[in-house]
């Protein structure tokens, strides 16, 4: 469990026993009893329960799960910047099994996998066989998240990315490590600008990442490549990476009025 959560817990749990006294209502609703349509769908039934629960308590209703509230509230310095397509990524793998299943293992063993297809992209059977799946609609909305052509190919390996970061929301660097071993050239452990700006993308919920700041930034001869270590060693060196060294659709730095010379994606200055 992440120390942050807990620390927090236990802080509400102390300031809760602080209180002399701590006031509690319980209100007793009538028995629910299941239509014959609710005694076949269980979530269905469970969700009419939950919605008079709601109206009772003049509460309004969400679909976010705790695993959504991580990913909402990750932390780290490539923190999720728009969870919106992530958070429907994390509902439909959850109901795919897929969530529950995952562990730090299992995604290495599938970025093994994925490095081997060398790049290939993947049609819905091929991506149900890769999965070890039947093809659902489920299935099928999750294949058609990661179709960027509209052509009914997939690059398994953004699968990846997105699974490793709604399992851990606020270890980015690990989901980094992990995307760079799917990209990597066996030679120098280098991935291009190109494939960066991909990763990027998928782990941040953004769209059209442009990285020309970064690697102007960079030290060293202008390649275009760069290695995990590199990459790693320069977001330590500067925690507003994001902030200052991307650029990307609808950056908040695109909109900035006070200082207009920071809104160009031109300008390259160091952290303090």
């Amino acid at each position: 469990m992440d120390k942050t959560l807990l620390s927090s817990r236990f802080k509400i749990l102390w300031l809760t026993l602080c209180q002399p006294h701590n006031s509690l209502e319980i209100e007793y609703l009538p028995v629910y009893t299941p239509s014959d349509e609710e005694r076949e769908n269980p979530a269905l039934f469970a969700s009419n329960v939950r919605k008079l629960m709601a109206k009772a308590l003049e509460a309004p209703l969400t679909d976010l799960s705790f695993d959504d509230r991580e990913i909402s509230l990750s932390q780290g310095p490539l923190r999720v910047y728009d969870y919106s397509c992530l958070l429907e990524f994390n509902m439909l793998v959850s109901r795919l099994g897929q969530r529950a299943g995952t562990s730090e293992k299992a995604l290495e063993e599938q970025a093994r996998r994925a490095r081997k297809l060398q790049g290939d992209r993947l049609g819905l059977d091929d991506f149900a066989q890769f999965l070890d799946l039947p093809v659902t609609d489920t299935l099928t909305q999750v294949h058609s998240m990661f179709d960027q052509h509209g052509d009914g190919q997939i690059d398994i390996r953004h699968y990846v990315i997105a699974l490793s970061t709604v399992h851990r929301p606020s270890e980015s660097m690990k989901t980094l490590k992990l995307a760079f071993k799917m990209y990597e050239n066996k030679e120098k452990g280098e991935v291009i600008e190109e494939d960066l700006a991909a990763i990027l993308e998928i782990m941040l919920g953004v769209q059209e990442v442009e990285l020309s700041g970064l690697f102007l930034s960079l030290d060293g001869p202008d390649t275009n490549k760069i290695t995990y270590d590199d990459l790693h060693h320069f977001i330590e060196q500067h925690p507003h990476f994001v902030q200052k060294y991307l650029d990307f659709k609808n950056h908040p730095r695109k909109f900035c009025i006070a200082r207009p010379k920071s809104c160009n994606g031109k300008t390259h200055d160091k952290d303090d």
